[in-house]
């Protein structure tokens, strides 16, 4: 089977370097163009089965990246929701620099021992994203194509798992907006990366802008 991994579009929080979460943010019109361009480039691409975090941002994203016609097909699993940033959503990094300094000093260079302040660590992520997608594969055949849409925090947990890398090393490579990831294998088990944060739909290469803010 084959697995397109997905992140949602920019979002005006993302631009603007908060932090996010839960909090249900809309694409920005930058974000819709990134989606767009994702579903021009999968429009001759066949789709079995699509779902999606039920955040707007990232429905939005799994709607144009599908396009009209297939759209319908769209599920949801709460599973895939981003990680709960608990007090830090809302906040810019620089706010969250001067209240919490020793908590996102951790949380850049150790993030696998973060607890978010009232919300999440990334194994929890990792406990809820990972079933998600098993039930997502559930079915699919050899030849069969699944489209998922997430996030951030979910795509760089469930890849590093693939990529059998540890948690701690998960800025170790990037998920810019909208980008695409290809998976292929046997079964969610076997799985191996074809592709890696793949944004040539939108962005020229070398290009793409660093995230500010989960």
């Amino acid at each position: 089977m084959k697995l397109l991994l997905a992140r949602h579009g920019e979002t005006p929080w993302n631009a603007e370097g908060r932090y996010q979460g839960q909090v249900d943010i809309p694409l920005s019109e930058v974000g819709i163009g990134q989606a767009a361009a994702l579903g021009q480039r999968l429009q001759d691409v066949q789709v079995d089965r699509a779902v999606a975090s039920p955040l707007a941002r990232a429905t939005r994203t799994a709607q144009l990246a599908l396009g009209e016609d297939r759209a319908p097909m769209l599920t949801f699993d709460d599973g895939l929701l981003e990680i709960a940033h608990g007090e830090w959503e809302g906040l810019l990094a620089s706010e969250i620099a001067q209240r919490d300094p020793q908590r996102l000093q951790a949380w850049k260079d150790a993030p696998e021992s973060v607890l978010m302040p009232g919300g999440e660590s990334l194994q929890m992520v990792l406990d809820r994203a990972w079933p998600a997608l098993e039930r997502a594969c559930v079915g699919l055949g050899a030849d069969d194509t699944l489209l998922v849409v997430a996030h951030d925090a979910v795509n760089r947990v469930l890849l590093a798992r693939i990529l059998g890398l540890p948690l701690a090393k998960l800025w170790g490579f990037r998920q810019a907006p909208a980008t695409l990831n290809l998976l292929q294998g046997d079964s969610v088990e076997t799985l191996e990366v074809v592709r890696l944060n793949d944004c040539a739909h939108h962005t020229a290469l070398f290009g793409e802008a660093k995230h500010r803010a989960l």
